[in-house]
C-alpha cells in the first residue's frame, strides 16, 4: 500500500462562511489558494475580532506563501454583545478553545476541504485557546504559531500538545516572554521560542509585524501538508 500526497484543493476558494456554534453561528472568511496543502485557523486575542488588521496582515502573508487561512469570530453575535458589556467571555479559554475545535471539525466535514492539513495561529489569549484546542484535536493539528500569546493559559493541556509549536514574542514584552518560557518548559512537542528584538506586545514597531508574518509563514510551510489518501 503506497501513500499518495496530493494538494489539498485544485481551485482557489474565497468566501464568507458561517460556522455553527453555541446555538448560533460564527462569521468568518475562508481564503485558500489553489494547490494549498493546508489551512490555518486564526484565534484572535481578547476583545478583538476576525477583522483585526494585525491578523489580516499575517493571514495575507501566509496565503502568499501558499497556505490557506480561515479568520473567524470566536463568539456569536449575541455573545459579542454580552462580552462588550462584561468583558468576561474573551477570557474564557475553555469556551474559545471549544469554538476552535468546532471550526476545525467543520472544516474536516466539508468534502472540498477534508484533505487539507490544519494549522492554528493564536494571538494573545487566542494563543492559549489554540494550544488547548490542539491538545483536544491531537494529530489532526499539524502546526501552531502563537503571536504575543498566553500559552500559560493552556495550563494542564500543554503536555498534551503534539503539533510543532512556534511561540513569537516581542523583545520588550518582558512579562509575556517569561510566561512563554515557562510554558515552553512544559511542552513535549517540537517547539521553538522566537523573540523579535525591540518589539512590544502588539508588534507595532516598524518591521516587527512583518517579521512575525515571515516567521509564521515559514513555520506553516515547513509543517503543513495535505492529508494522505491511500492508493496502490
Amino acid at each position: 500500500m503506497k501513500v499518495l500526497r496530493k494538494p489539498g484543493i485544485s481551485e482557489a476558494v474565497t468566501r464568507s462562511v458561517r460556522i455553527p456554534a453555541g446555538g448560533g453561528h460564527l462569521d468568518g472568511e475562508l481564503d485558500i489558494p489553489a494547490g494549498a496543502p493546508g489551512v490555518v485557523l486564526f484565534a484572535h486575542g481578547s476583545g478583538s475580532s476576525c477583522h483585526s488588521p494585525r491578523n489580516q496582515f499575517v493571514a495575507r502573508v501566509i496565503r502568499e506563501s501558499g497556505c490557506g487561512t480561515l479568520l473567524f469570530d470566536l463568539l456569536t453575535p449575541e455573545e459579542e454583545l454580552e462580552d462588550h458589556e462584561t468583558a468576561a467571555l474573551r477570557f474564557d479559554i475553555g469556551l474559545l478553545a471549544g469554538r476552535l475545535v468546532g471550526a476545525t471539525r467543520w472544516i474536516e466535514s466539508q468534502p472540498d476541504f477534508e484533505r487539507l492539513g490544519i494549522g492554528y495561529f493564536g494571538a494573545s489569549t487566542g494563543g492559549g485557546a489554540a494550544l488547548v484546542a490542539a491538545a483536544v484535536m491531537g494529530p489532526a493539528v499539524e502546526a501552531i504559531v502563537s503571536r504575543g500569546g498566553r500559552p500559560d493559559l493552556a495550563g494542564d493541556s500543554l503536555p498534551g500538545v503534539h503539533a510543532p509549536t512556534l511561540l513569537i514574542v516581542g523583545g520588550e514584552d518582558d512579562v509575556v516572554i517569561d510566561l512563554n518560557r515557562q510554558a515552553l518548559g512544559k511542552m513535549r512537542c517540537e517547539k521553538e521560542l522566537r523573540i523579535v528584538p525591540d518589539a512590544t506586545h502588539l508588534f507595532e514597531e516598524p518591521g516587527a509585524l512583518e517579521e512575525v508574518a515571515r516567521l509564521a509563514a515559514d513555520w506553516f510551510q515547513r509543517h503543513l501538508q495535505s492529508r494522505p489518501s491511500a492508493g496502490s
